[in-house]
């Protein structure tokens, strides 16, 4: 089944080709021969950086993405994933995380959850059962974590306020 794909040229544009001021360029093709495709995603953490790491196991293995403020991202993908994604040491990737795969903490816990991130309630959007809460962690990183009111009030989150996001690594996704 042929599926048609709209894909968005940045690079190499010219206003000519792309018929607007923007040197953006817009192809519609029937078909797309390239896994270069793009794709927008409803999950609100997107946090690029570069593999330091990946340690590699029979079925999964684990890849450490370095990203800003010298903070460190674990993901558990498939072996089958690392290698379809061509990931190695030095590659950047983005670790792809929803909203509702992260908890929230006042400090720092032992916990067996590989990534804890600490920073600064940016923002509280408070709903009737559940707030986003967005954390500063680094310059240009942010991590949203959708949790309970419940939670919000019992933590002491507020704005300016320090905190810990946690992510399982089971939770990270990757993509490049």
């Amino acid at each position: 089944m042929v599926k048609k794909r709209l894909l968005w040229y940045l690079n190499d544009c010219t206003e000519e080709k792309a018929g607007w001021a923007f040197d953006i360029c817009i192809m519609v093709s029937e078909e797309v021969t390239e896994r270069k495709d793009l794709f927008m995603i409803s999950a609100r953490n997107q946090i690029t950086g570069t593999v330091a790491e990946i340690r590699e196991g029979a079925v999964n293995g684990i890849v450490k993405l370095d990203i800003a403020g010298g903070n460190q991202i674990s993901a558990t993908i498939s072996m089958e994933s690392i290698q379809a994604l061509g990931l190695a040491v030095g590659k950047e990737a983005t670790a792809v995380i929803k909203a509702t795969s992260v908890m929230m903490a006042n400090g720092n816990l032992k916990i067996s959850a590989r990534n804890q991130l600490n920073g600064t309630v940016s923002s509280i959007e408070e709903g009737a059962v559940n707030a986003i809460v967005k954390l500063d962690v680094a310059d240009g990183v942010g991590i949203t974590s959708t949790i309970s009111m419940e939670a919000v009030k019992d933590l002491g989150l507020a704005v300016g306020e320090k905190a810990t996001a946690i992510i399982k690594a089971t939770s990270v996704m990757i993509a490049c």
